[in-house]
């Protein structure tokens, strides 16, 4: 499992990844009220954390593409 995820692409996720773990927990805006999106907010929020922390993107895999700077 090489590395396909860039320093700029990491961050970014990892940022996402946390406000859309975080955001139903804290219940704002009120649209996390519904629990079926705030679930769903939460598991795309581990998702992109885990492939921000792993820099490891299976879509991107699938997909041919890769972000990170090759050496």
């Amino acid at each position: 499992m090489s590395a396909n995820v860039g320093n700029m692409d990491r961050i970014s996720r990892g940022i996402l990844g946390l406000v859309l773990l975080f955001a139903p927990l804290l219940n704002m805006p009120a649209i996390w009220s519904n629990a079926a999106l705030a679930y769903a907010s939460m598991a795309v929020g581990i998702i992109l954390v885990a492939t921000a922390l792993f820099r490891f993107c299976p879509l991107y895999r699938l997909l041919g593409m890769s972000t990170c700077k090759l050496n």
